[in-house]
């Protein structure tokens, strides 16, 4: 199964010219490639990532969504690692509105 998972960039920075960034994920944050995206996204916005690469912008109510449908598998014992990302990441959107 493929995971595509959204978060919010949170930081820009270029690799040797490769366009990578700071996503965070809830409060989870990781390095990833924005390549795919870099025309296309700034600082607040919402990427989807997968294996560590941006590969599509997405709004926030889509993310919003995107989480609630995670928290809702992770009701799956095989999914369980789910229910905390989904959860801080929902928490995060309606804490501060998406806001950068």
């Amino acid at each position: 199964m493929c995971l595509g998972i959204p978060g919010r960039i949170i930081e820009f920075s270029d690799d040797r010219g490769l366009p990578m960034g700071v996503v965070d994920f809830g409060g989870v944050r990781r390095e990833c490639c924005l390549s795919y995206v870099a025309d296309q996204v700034g600082i607040g916005d919402y990427v989807i990532v997968h294996v560590g690469f941006a590969i599509s912008k997405v709004d926030e109510v889509e993310a919003k969504r995107t989480f609630e449908v995670l928290r809702e598998m992770s009701q799956l014992d095989e999914l369980d690692w789910m229910r905390e990302v989904a959860d801080q990441s929902l928490a995060a959107l309606q804490g501060d509105g998406g806001a950068a």
